[in-house]
């Protein structure tokens, strides 16, 4: 039974209240994905990886056309006579004319490989704006985490201060002193450490993103499917991860039928023209027509290679399936977990802070101790850091979400970017353009200066 979330309950937690409300040009995470985007290196390298895959279907298109190559011998000979230098060249031509299919089941694996590195290029997409996502979240939550322990050292500061005073009028005793101080203390550690924390966050978020961050502003969470079996449904038909390896079980189905067919012959044209240095020439024209006969087994062995092949990736989807519906389900249930824990937390605060000021009243009729206030205040402190990771939790479980569903793209985000065409490149080469004079090769030419471009 899938979890639902209404929308209606969760929109006085859908932005990150933490952190003041920042400088008045703040950098959005709409921002920080749009620069992740155009700067992510792995981005482009699987864009490369895309483009050798249709590389190959123009290589595979290439086998069945004329093969046309020249050559050309200079020979020195010394007989008896005396010296004797000849010379010739030659034109030779060879075409696949028929090979029962194999040849045709070649581009179309490599066609389906194409379709597979296109999902590939998708996943990493999701992935990379993922981290993104991850990495901006998390430099707000360490400063909000900073500015909770900054606050909390005023406030001790004051607390300490205050207890001295009461000290020197023998109000309290050196021992309540002596408390103050040593919770004085073990806040500044924490903020020491918060302030590491943040310094990592921000080192991660310039690895990621491409520079560090400035003014961040408040985040909020994104629009998902109503309930956990409705993103399951959207998962396993449009996460990336899925699609690939449909795509590569549908290659190695077809190896396996052009394995199959290893045993027929070819049928081959050829032709040659060659011109000998006193002028003669000679032509030659004909067909051929042959196969395996005996090839020490590994005929039948690729075959089987590829049924292994073929089994191995279908196998590889129902495990993929598997793995897509229980990161719905972990996003899901980290959503739940950070909704509840919202509610919580913000009940928590509210406790805490009419618990404090009624401590601090008490403490002055002499009811309370120095260190029951300290331990309140602590509390109090504790309680507003689970509130800013709850909040922080649900907008990136909702982003995880999206991520399941292969959904966390430029273009389902909206970002402002040029959004990368994978079929731009392949279709100026899936017809194996020759040289640049050919309209072909002319369009590939302006591909190719595009790509430089970006």
């Amino acid at each position: 039974m899938g979890r639902k979330f209404g929308w209606t309950a969760l929109a006085c937690v859908a932005a990150l209240s933490f952190g003041g409300a920042g400088a008045a040009v703040a950098e959005t995470l709409a921002d920080a994905l749009t620069k992740t985007y155009r700067n992510s290196g792995l981005i482009e390298q699987n864009r490369a990886v895309l483009r050798a895959a249709d590389e190959d279907v123009a290589q595979a298109v290439a086998a069945l056309r004329p093969a046309i190559t020249w050559a050309g011998s200079v020979n020195y000979t010394n007989p008896t006579i005396g010296d004797e230098l000849t010379g010739s060249l030659g034109l030779n031509a060879d075409m696949l004319l028929y090979d029962f299919g194999r040849s045709q089941l070649g581009i179309d694996a490599a066609k389906e490989t194409v379709l597979a590195t296109r999902q590939a290029l998708v996943d990493v997409e999701n992935t990379v704006l993922l981290n993104a996502v991850t990495a901006y979240l998390a430099v707000r939550r360490s400063e909000a985490f900073v500015g909770l322990r900054e606050n909390n050292v005023r406030l001790l500061t004051e607390q300490l201060r205050a207890t001295r005073d009461r000290f020197e009028v023998g109000e309290v005793t050196r021992t309540d002193v002596s408390l103050a101080e040593a919770r004085l203390a073990a806040a500044r550690s924490g903020l020491a450490a918060e302030q590491g924390g943040l310094a990592r966050a921000q080192e991660q978020y310039k690895a990621i993103v491409g520079d560090y961050p400035g003014s961040l502003a408040a985040a909020r969470a994104p629009a998902v499917p109503g309930s956990e079996g409705a993103a399951r449904d959207i998962a396993r038909k449009e996460n990336p991860q899925i699609r690939q390896v449909q795509h590569q079980v549908r290659a190695t189905e077809l190896i396996v039928e052009q394995a199959k067919l290893g045993r027929r012959p070819s049928l081959t044209a050829s032709g040659g023209l060659s011109i000998n240095d006193e002028g003669d020439d000679q032509t030659r024209l004909g067909l051929t027509l042959g196969g395996p006969i005996y090839q020490g087994g590994a005929v039948s062995s690729r075959e089987r290679r590829a049924q292994a092949q073929r089994d191995q990736v279908r196998a590889q989807l129902y495990t993929t399936g598997l793995l897509v519906d229980q990161q719905v389900g972990n996003a899901y249930a980290n959503l739940a977990v950070a909704v509840a824990s919202i509610d919580a937390s913000q009940r928590q605060v509210r406790a805490a802070e009419l618990a404090l000021e009624g401590v601090r009243e008490e403490l002055q009729l002499g009811a309370r101790t120095t260190l029951e206030v300290l331990d309140q205040e602590q509390e109090l402190l504790d309680a507003r850091t689970n509130l800013v990771s709850s909040e922080v939790d649900r907008i990136l479980a909702a982003y995880q979400i999206l991520d399941a569903t292969g959904r966390l793209t430029a273009t389902n985000l909206g970002l402002n970017v040029p959004i990368y065409d994978p079929a731009a490149y392949y279709n100026s080469v899936k017809d194996a353009p020759f040289s640049t004079p050919s309209k072909q090769g002319q369009r590939l030419d302006r591909v190719m200066r595009a790509l430089g471009k970006e």
